[in-house]
């Protein structure tokens, strides 16, 4: 059994990036997912370039956020002539499902995120999405396609298994409801996945616990949840770690102080806690063969 610790939000801002940096260096972090039209992109690049032994996947966002594209390009993405994705995930579903946003769409601004990266002189090890929207099958499919067309190989596993959830007990009653209500879509991913060729990890863990009121005591349960009778099981532990600053203060985002409490949490249990931790390339490596 391993662990791939993976900080999204890379690129969102200067705190952030230095603390994903600092997790790494100490053994606390394998991974971050880097925001294509983050604020701080730039200083995310320089401090991936700096750390080649961290892997670093691409964050792509479709909601709460600007796009690669013109927004001209992807009207369904940008409605109503907004220079920015829709703000929330109830409006984003509704619409999704409704069919008020298209597929090709998805697909380019996917591609176009993913390419920035590999233009900044990045290898993409992987892809996840700002508020794990691929956990929904319409926008799964056209984001393996751009998976595929980018070359890149493996995807986030956005579900949380039981026992995981079992270990925040403590979790926002309508976020565990949503989290619930939402894994009908595993058997969707698993099959998509597998037909696509992309890796994926046997699940994520950390969903309910982002933001959690005591984030120590929630890393330490998720940690002893880890199953031992499972020695083949990769899992991924998602994180939101950073230093509150200037920056943040101005993004909208329900994340602060908490990040601050997840940086040093991690800091203080991961090195410590003698866990195996993973790569997404040898897990590539292990699909492959």
């Amino acid at each position: 059994m391993s662990l791939l610790i993976n900080a999204d939000d890379f690129g969102l801002t200067p705190g952030v990036n230095r603390s994903i940096a600092e997790l790494h260096q100490a053994g606390a972090l394998t991974s971050a997912t880097l925001m294509a039209t983050g604020a701080a992109f730039d200083d995310a690049v320089a401090l991936a370039l700096a750390h080649p032994t961290l892997e670093v996947g691409c964050h792509i966002v479709l909601i709460d956020g600007a796009p690669a594209l013109p927004p001209r390009e992807i009207p369904s993405l940008c409605p109503d002539g907004e220079p920015s994705f829709r703000a929330k995930l109830s409006r984003f579903a509704s619409d999704l499902y409704s069919g008020r946003i298209r597929d090709a769409e998805i697909e380019a601004e996917a591609a176009a995120q993913i390419r920035r990266l590999q233009s900044a002189g990045l290898r993409v090890s992987h892809i996840d999405t700002h508020k794990h929207t691929h956990l929904f099958p319409r926008i799964l499919r056209p984001l393996l396609r751009a998976a595929h067309a980018c070359e890149v190989a493996a995807i986030r596993n956005p579900f949380e298994p039981h026992w995981a959830r079992r270990a925040t007990p403590g979790s926002a009653p309508m976020r565990s409801l949503a989290v619930t209500a939402l894994s009908l879509h595993r058997p969707a991913f698993h099959r998509l996945v597998q037909a696509a060729g992309l890796a994926t990890t046997s699940g994520t863990i950390g969903v309910l616990a982002t933001g959690a009121s005591n984030i120590p005591a929630t890393l330490r349960a998720l940690i002893a949840a880890l199953p031992q009778d499972q020695p083949n099981a990769v899992w991924e532990l998602v994180v939101h770690p950073g230093y509150p600053d200037e920056h943040l203060d101005r993004i909208r985002t329900r994340l602060r102080e908490s990040r601050a409490q997840e940086h040093d949490a991690l800091l203080h249990l991961i090195p410590a806690s003698g866990i195996s931790l993973g790569s997404w390339r040898r897990l590539q490596a292990d699909i492959d063969s």
